[in-house]
C-alpha cells in the first residue's frame, strides 16, 4: 500500500521519526520522496495481509503523529491511497488471473458513481490521474480495451504491474478508519471476483454487494459506507464531487 502525505516538508527527520513508529518491532514500512507531492513523502507498506493491516500495523500511531508534524493527506489536492493486491489472489496461471481481474474492472466501471462518493475525489482528480476504462457489456470486452489503453498505470485499476493490480482511484487519508474501510472494500471486490462467474457479476447490484457485508469481518467499511450515504441502495448524483 502507498500512502501520500502532503503539506509537512520533505524531511528526513519527520521519516525517520514514522519509520520507528512503523517499524517499532518489525520492519513494516518504508518512505520515498514522489514528484507529485508539494512538501511531503510517501509512505509505503512491505506485502500485508488485511489482517495484518488491522492486528499489527501501527497505523492509528503512525497518522496520529504525521498529523501532528503537519502533514495532510485528504486536505490536499495531491495525495492518493494506492492498494497493491498480489495477482496470484486472482488464480496460479496468467489466464485464471486475467479471468478475475476483468470481474474486478467491470465492477469498478459499473458502480462508478458509488466508488466515486467513497473515494473522496472529485471527477477531475479521476479524469486526471485515475481514467475509467468505460462502459462495456460484459468483464472480458473491459479487460480487452483496458489492454489497449494509453493511460499507462494513470487509471482506477491499474494492471501493468507484472505482479500486482493496483487501485488507484482513492483520495489520501490520515483517518484510520477511512483507511482501514478502503482496504476492506479493496478485498471484498477482490474476493467476489474470484467467488463469481461473469454472468452473476452482471447481475451484482450495489445493494447487493452492500448486503454481503457484516459487522464481524467488515466494521470499518459498514461504518464508512453508512457516513457516506452508501450502505443502501439510494440514488447517486452524478453531479456530486465531495
Amino acid at each position: 500500500m502507498e500512502l501520500e502525505i502532503d503539506d509537512g516538508g520533505k524531511d528526513s527527520d519527520n521519516a525517520d521519526e514514522l519509520l520507528r513508529i512503523g517499524n517499532r518491532s518489525e520492519e513494516r514500512i518504508y518512505i520515498k520522496s514522489d514528484g507529485s507531492l508539494s512538501n511531503g513523502m510517501e509512505i509505503i507498506t512491505h506485502p500485508m495481509s488485511l489482517n495484518y493491516h488491522k492486528a499489527k500495523m501501527p497505523w492509528e500511531e503512525v497518522m496520529h503523529r504525521a498529523v501532528q508534524l503537519d502533514y495532510r493527506s485528504h486536505k490536499t489536492s495531491t495525495c492518493g491511497l494506492h492498494i497493491h493486491v498480489n495477482r496470484t489472489t486472482f488464480g496460479n496461471t496468467r489466464e485464471a488471473q486475467d479471468e478475475c481481474i476483468s470481474r474486478v474492472l467491470y465492477f469498478v466501471e459499473h458502480h462508478w458513481l458509488e466508488l466515486l462518493k467513497f473515494s473522496r475525489r472529485t471527477k477531475y482528480q479521476m479524469n486526471r490521474w485515475v481514467a475509467r476504462y468505460g462502459y462495456k457489456s460484459n468483464p472480458k470486452e473491459i479487460l480487452e480495451d483496458a489492454k489497449k489503453g494509453s493511460n499507462g498505470r494513470y487509471t482506477c485499476v491499474n494492471i501493468t504491474n507484472w505482479n500486482t493490480v493496483e487501485f488507484r482511484m482513492f483520495r489520501g487519508t490520515l483517518k484510520y478508519n477511512t483507511l482501514i474501510a478502503t482496504l476492506e472494500l479493496v478485498d471484498k471486490i477482490c474476493e467476489m471476483a474470484n467467488m463469481v462467474t461473469d454472468k452473476e457479476m452482471t447481475s451484482i447490484s450495489w445493494s447487493d454487494f452492500v448486503s454481503c457485508l457484516d459487522d464481524i469481518t467488515t466494521p470499518e467499511l459498514i461504518t464508512y459506507l453508512k457516513e457516506r450515504r452508501l450502505y443502501v441502495n439510494t440514488p447517486i448524483d452524478e453531479k456530486e464531487d465531495d
